[in-house]
């Protein structure tokens, strides 16, 4: 029974947010702010993980980052344009819809339409062809040639 309780709560467990105790301000509502912030901030050695999540020093310098920049008195929005302008607009987990990103955003819709446009252009050509499709039918000396070979 203890093994299936420890199998089941390893199996349940959840990833530990990678804060470590030295960095979390004292000002409660101050560090909420920072998770807040850290949450949508991607870690750039784990790709897709955020920098709260992540225990890469990268990571653990850009919490430590928004943590003095909130310190300083920034806003919030203003410590996400900061690391930005630092390190590229990768660093978002959800990305703006301007620019660059809208062109991203707008083509594998636009991609899918196009697929979907072409497919059916082609099922409605070869509905319209029929069966055989535009395939001329033997000559009569063809179809003997054609027979004499496949019997032998």
């Amino acid at each position: 029974m203890k093994k299936l309780f420890l199998i089941l709560s390893l199996m349940l467990a959840t990833p530990v947010a990678a804060v470590q105790p030295d960095e979390i301000l004292a000002d409660p509502a101050m560090e909420e702010r920072a998770r807040d912030i850290s949450a949508g901030l991607r870690c750039l050695v784990c790709r897709n993980e955020s920098i709260d999540e992540s225990n890469a020093e990268l990571a653990r310098d850009l919490r430590l980052l928004v943590r003095e920049r909130l310190v300083a008195g920034d806003t919030n929005d203003e410590v996400v344009d900061f690391v930005v302008d630092r390190y590229g607009e990768y660093v978002l987990l959800r990305p703006t819809l301007t620019g660059a990103n809208l062109v991203l955003w707008i083509a594998g819709p636009v991609m899918l339409l196009i697929a979907l446009g072409v497919g059916g252009a082609y099922i409605a050509r070869r509905r319209k062809d029929g069966p055989e499709g535009t395939k001329p039918a033997l000559s009569d000396a063809e179809q003997a040639r054609l027979d004499e070979i496949l019997s032998q």
